[in-house]
Parts: C-alpha cells; sequence; structure tokens
C-alpha cells in the first residue's frame, strides 16, 4: 500500500475537543497533525485520543461505516438497483467489479490505513510504557488488535479466494504488522489466506486475554470492544474457517447450552424482544455487541449511509421480490416483525419493496451494526448443525426466528441438511442489508446468485471475489508473487 502521510498524521486522529473519558468522545474525531511522536503520548488523554482515533478510522463511510456492508449486500440476489449509478455501486452489482474502481481502491486504502494506524498505536505504546496505568495499557492494547483483526478479516473476505475452497492456501493479502511512516516498505508479498487467518485469530486471543469485561455504560458496551467483543468476533472467523468445533468451544462462553440463550458472563447479552429497537437510538441495546457510532458532525459521508441506499427516503437498490430473493421467502412471513416494522412494500420513490431498517436520514446518524448477539447465537447454530447437536441447533435457530415471528412453524428440522439451510435462510433474513450476503455464500464456497450479473457466478469465475486495486499493484511490485 502506498503510504503518503507522514507518521504523526497516519497515527493522530485525535479530538477536536476535550479528551476526557466522555461516552461520545471518539464520535467527532478529526486529524490531528502537529504533534510530536513524545506529545501523542505524553498525558493519559492523548493515548485516548489515538485509541478514539482508530475507531474513527475504522468506522469510515469508505470502510465499515458504510461500502463494506453495501458492496456485500449488492453482489447477491437480495437488492434491484434502480438508479444505475456508478457512484453507488453499480458496478459491483453487475458483476463487473474493476481493479480501477476507485471506490474499491477507497476500501482498500481505508482498510491498509486503519491496520498502519494500530500498529503504529501498538508500537508507540510499548515505547512509552508509563504513559498510562498497565491496565489501560492491556485495554488499549486489546483495542486495537480487535480492530487490526476485524480489518484484515474484512479485506481478505473481498481480496482473496474463500478459506474452505483450499484450506487457505492460496494468496492472501500483504500481512503488514509494522508501523509505517513512507513508502520505503511498500513491496510486500501477499501472505497466503491462512497466514492472514492465522494472524486474525492471534489477535482476537490476545485481545480477549487483555480486554476488560465491560465498561461503564451500555454506549461503550456497544462502541468498544471488550471481551465478548473479541470471542464473538472469534466465531465469525472460525465459522468462515469451517472449524466448527472451534465456535462451538467460543460460542460457549457467551452462549447458554439451552434457551433462554443468553450471555451469562460480563456483558450480559441476549435477543431484544423486539428486533426493530436494536436500530434505534440509543444503539446500546444487549443484542449490539459492536456498533460503529456516527454523529450529525462525523456521519459516514456522501453516498455511502446505509440509509441512503436502502432506506424510502432515496432508495438506490430495493429489494427482489421475485423468487430469487429473500423478501417472499416462506420463511419471511407476512406477520414477521422483521417485514412488518423494518420493510415497507412500495413508496413513492420507488414502487417497490424497501428495506426501512436504518430509519435515519440526511445526516444518517444511525448507528452501524457491526456484530449483534444474533449472529453469535446463528454461529453457533450453524456449528452444531455441522459437526454437534442438530438439537441446539434447531432450538437456536426457532428463537432467533420465534422472537420476531412467533407463530412460524419449521416445515422439517429432522436432517442436518434441513437444518443448516433453515440457518442458512434465517442469516438472510435477520441480517439483511447488513452486509454479510455474499461472504455467507463465499465462505462456504457456494456459487454467488448475482441478481445484478443476472448470473450464477462459481467459485472458478474471476468475479467470485474482487481483484487487487490497482493502486496496489503499481505501488508495490511484489503483490504478483
Amino acid at each position: 500500500m502506498k503510504l503518503f502521510i507522514n507518521k504523526i498524521g497516519i497515527l493522530s486522529v485525535a479530538l477536536a475537543l476535550t479528551v476526557s473519558s466522555c461516552d461520545k468522545e471518539f464520535l467527532n474525531a478529526v486529524p490531528e497533525l502537529d504533534l510530536s511522536d513524545a506529545t501523542v503520548f505524553n498525558t493519559p488523554a492523548r493515548v485516548l485520543s489515538q485509541v478514539n482515533g482508530l475507531y474513527g478510522s475504522a468506522k469510515s463511510g469508505s470502510l465499515f461505516g458504510g461500502r463494506y456492508l453495501i458492496y456485500n449486500d449488492i453482489r447477491g440476489e437480495e437488492w434491484i438497483n434502480r438508479t444505475t449509478n456508478g457512484v453507488t455501486g453499480y458496478g459491483t452489482y453487475q458483476g463487473n467489479q474493476d481493479p480501477s474502481d476507485s471506490y474499491l481502491a477507497n476500501f482498500w486504502i481505508q482498510g491498509y490505513l486503519t491496520i498502519n494506524r494500530a500498529n503504529l498505536f501498538l508500537e508507540g505504546l510499548t515505547a512509552n510504557p508509563t504513559a498510562v496505568t498497565p491496565a489501560l495499557a492491556a485495554n488499549y492494547r486489546g483495542e486495537a488488535k480487535f480492530l487490526r483483526a476485524l480489518t484484515y478479516f474484512s479485506l481478505v473476505q473481498f481480496f482473496a479466494k474463500p478459506y474452505i475452497l483450499d484450506k487457505g492456501a492460496s494468496a492472501g493479502l500483504p500481512l503488514r504488522l509494522k508501523g509505517e511512516s513512507s513508502s520505503a516498505n511498500n513491496d510486500l508479498a501477499r501472505s497466503t489466506v491462512a497466514q492472514v487467518y492465522a494472524q486474525v485469530l492471534k489477535d482476537l486471543n490476545e485481545a480477549e486475554a487483555e480486554l476488560p469485561d465491560s465498561y461503564s455504560t451500555a454506549l461503550l458496551n456497544t462502541t468498544r470492544a471488550h471481551k465478548n467483543s473479541a470471542v464473538a468476533l472469534k466465531t465469525r472467523v472460525m465459522l468462515a474457517m469451517g472449524d466448527y468445533a472451534g465456535v462451538i468451544t467460543e460460542g460457549n462462553k457467551i452462549v447458554t447450552a439451552a434457551a433462554p440463550f443468553r450471555s451469562t458472563t460480563r456483558v450480559a447479552h441476549t435477543l431484544q424482544a423486539d428486533v426493530s429497537n436494536v436500530f434505534k437510538a440509543p444503539y446500546t441495546t444487549t443484542e449490539s455487541v459492536f456498533s460503529f457510532p456516527m454523529d450529525a458532525t462525523n456521519a459516514p459521508g456522501t453516498q455511502n449511509q446505509l440509509g441512503f441506499y436502502w432506506n424510502a427516503g432515496n432508495v438506490e437498490y430495493t429489494l427482489n421480490p421475485g423468487p430469487t430473493g429473500i423478501y417472499n421467502n416462506a420463511q419471511f412471513g407476512a406477520n414477521d416483525d422483521r417485514k412488518t416494522k423494518m420493510t415497507v412494500p412500495r413508496t413513492a420513490v420507488a414502487n417497490a419493496p424497501s428495506l426501512t431498517k436504518f430509519s435515519g436520514v440526511a445526516p444518517f446518524v444511525d448507528f452501524v451494526p457491526n456484530i449483534r448477539y444474533a449472529e453469535v447465537l446463528l454461529n453457533v447454530a450453524e456449528a452444531e448443525a455441522e459437526a454437534g447437536s442438530l438439537t441446539r441447533a434447531a432450538a437456536i435457530l426457532r428463537a432467533v426466528h420465534g422472537r420476531s415471528d412467533a407463530a412460524y412453524e419449521f416445515p422439517s428440522l429432522a436432517t442436518k441438511s434441513e437444518v443448516v439451510r433453515a440457518i442458512l435462510t434465517e442469516r438472510r433474513i435477520e441480517f439483511l442489508g447488513e452486509g454479510f450476503r455474499a461472504n455467507d455464500v463465499l465462505r462456504r464456497g457456494e456459487p454467488l446468485n448475482s441478481f445484478g450479473a443476472g448470473a450464477i457466478i462459481q467459485p472458478s469465475d474471476p468475479r467470485y471475489i474482487f481483484g487487487i486495486p490497482l493502486v496496489e499493484v503499481q505501488t508495490n511490485p511484489s503483490i504478483g508473487k
């Protein structure tokens, strides 16, 4: 990755205002570029500002604040493009994602910028051992490693073959673990997918050990990583590896053996009785394991926001009501809260069903969910169905579905294939518009049903994954090695 920014510029995404421990301090993160390397670690407040800056970098609209989720969704069969707007992902929707596409390049660049900021922060924290107390230093290291792991895992889903196709033997990403302040070390070959996954799990295991059990408020428990956040993300990573036993082991740390399924340690995660409450202010329910907060002065940016794409106010993409889409699937019934409360059958803008899960309007300050407890439950359910207890898998599935449609009865959950398919269908319903669809297909090595391309894209098709952005190819001669 080409790095043009000086070391302090990369490291210091600090606060424009006071840097107290206020809950909302990192909602307004802006660059602070005129500090020396020693100065940014000379007080606990300034160290905290660096932590807040890491979150600010990750929640960019080019990354987890919008584009990552949107591109994962529009590659599948759930959406119909309404505007043919190249700025809002029309090429990706059609299966024509081009390595020269500036929006894909921005995703890559922002991802590696976030990784580099984490690397520089970890090095700076080590170099300034008395800047904060040992307990705070461990907390902050855990947060940096969590964000680095999340970013690497997300990048490798886009730009490399799924782990399950060859157990990670194919080319992955350049694995950059040292902070860079110039372009001197741009030349770096790709590590394998397996090596990237190994680093992700190493970071998450270390993060789990260092992160706190919880924070002092519901807002911080939602927007800053804690032990349960690391555990939850590990279930996602291991599911993508086909490590079902690992998913169950990790999931059992925060999911009870039987109903009601909940976390009884640290943060008391549980499903909300009304799923729509998860997506309403203050966005801090116990189902929200980890979310990226937004604020009127720090929104995701023009044409990056989830509400801009899905919501009835603009509607770049409408829901596919045809036989391939989830909207009219029998498992997504007419009385399901996820349909009655978070979709509309048609609007004045689009005479087609639309998703209103993210109901805010400009400047679109809905929090962006990254990990919900519903995902952890369905991760565990899928792993149990594949390699554990069908009984527990079906019970978890019924719990997730039943909180939104208690009257629904599954036709049959007697066999492994029936349970797995029902769980995968449930994921399409539960996480509609939250950026899971393409990854849920690719992580299982299955063909991608691209509505926009009008084709079934096989794993052998070059369109199955994104090509490395041209900006990286041009500045890193070893990327093709």
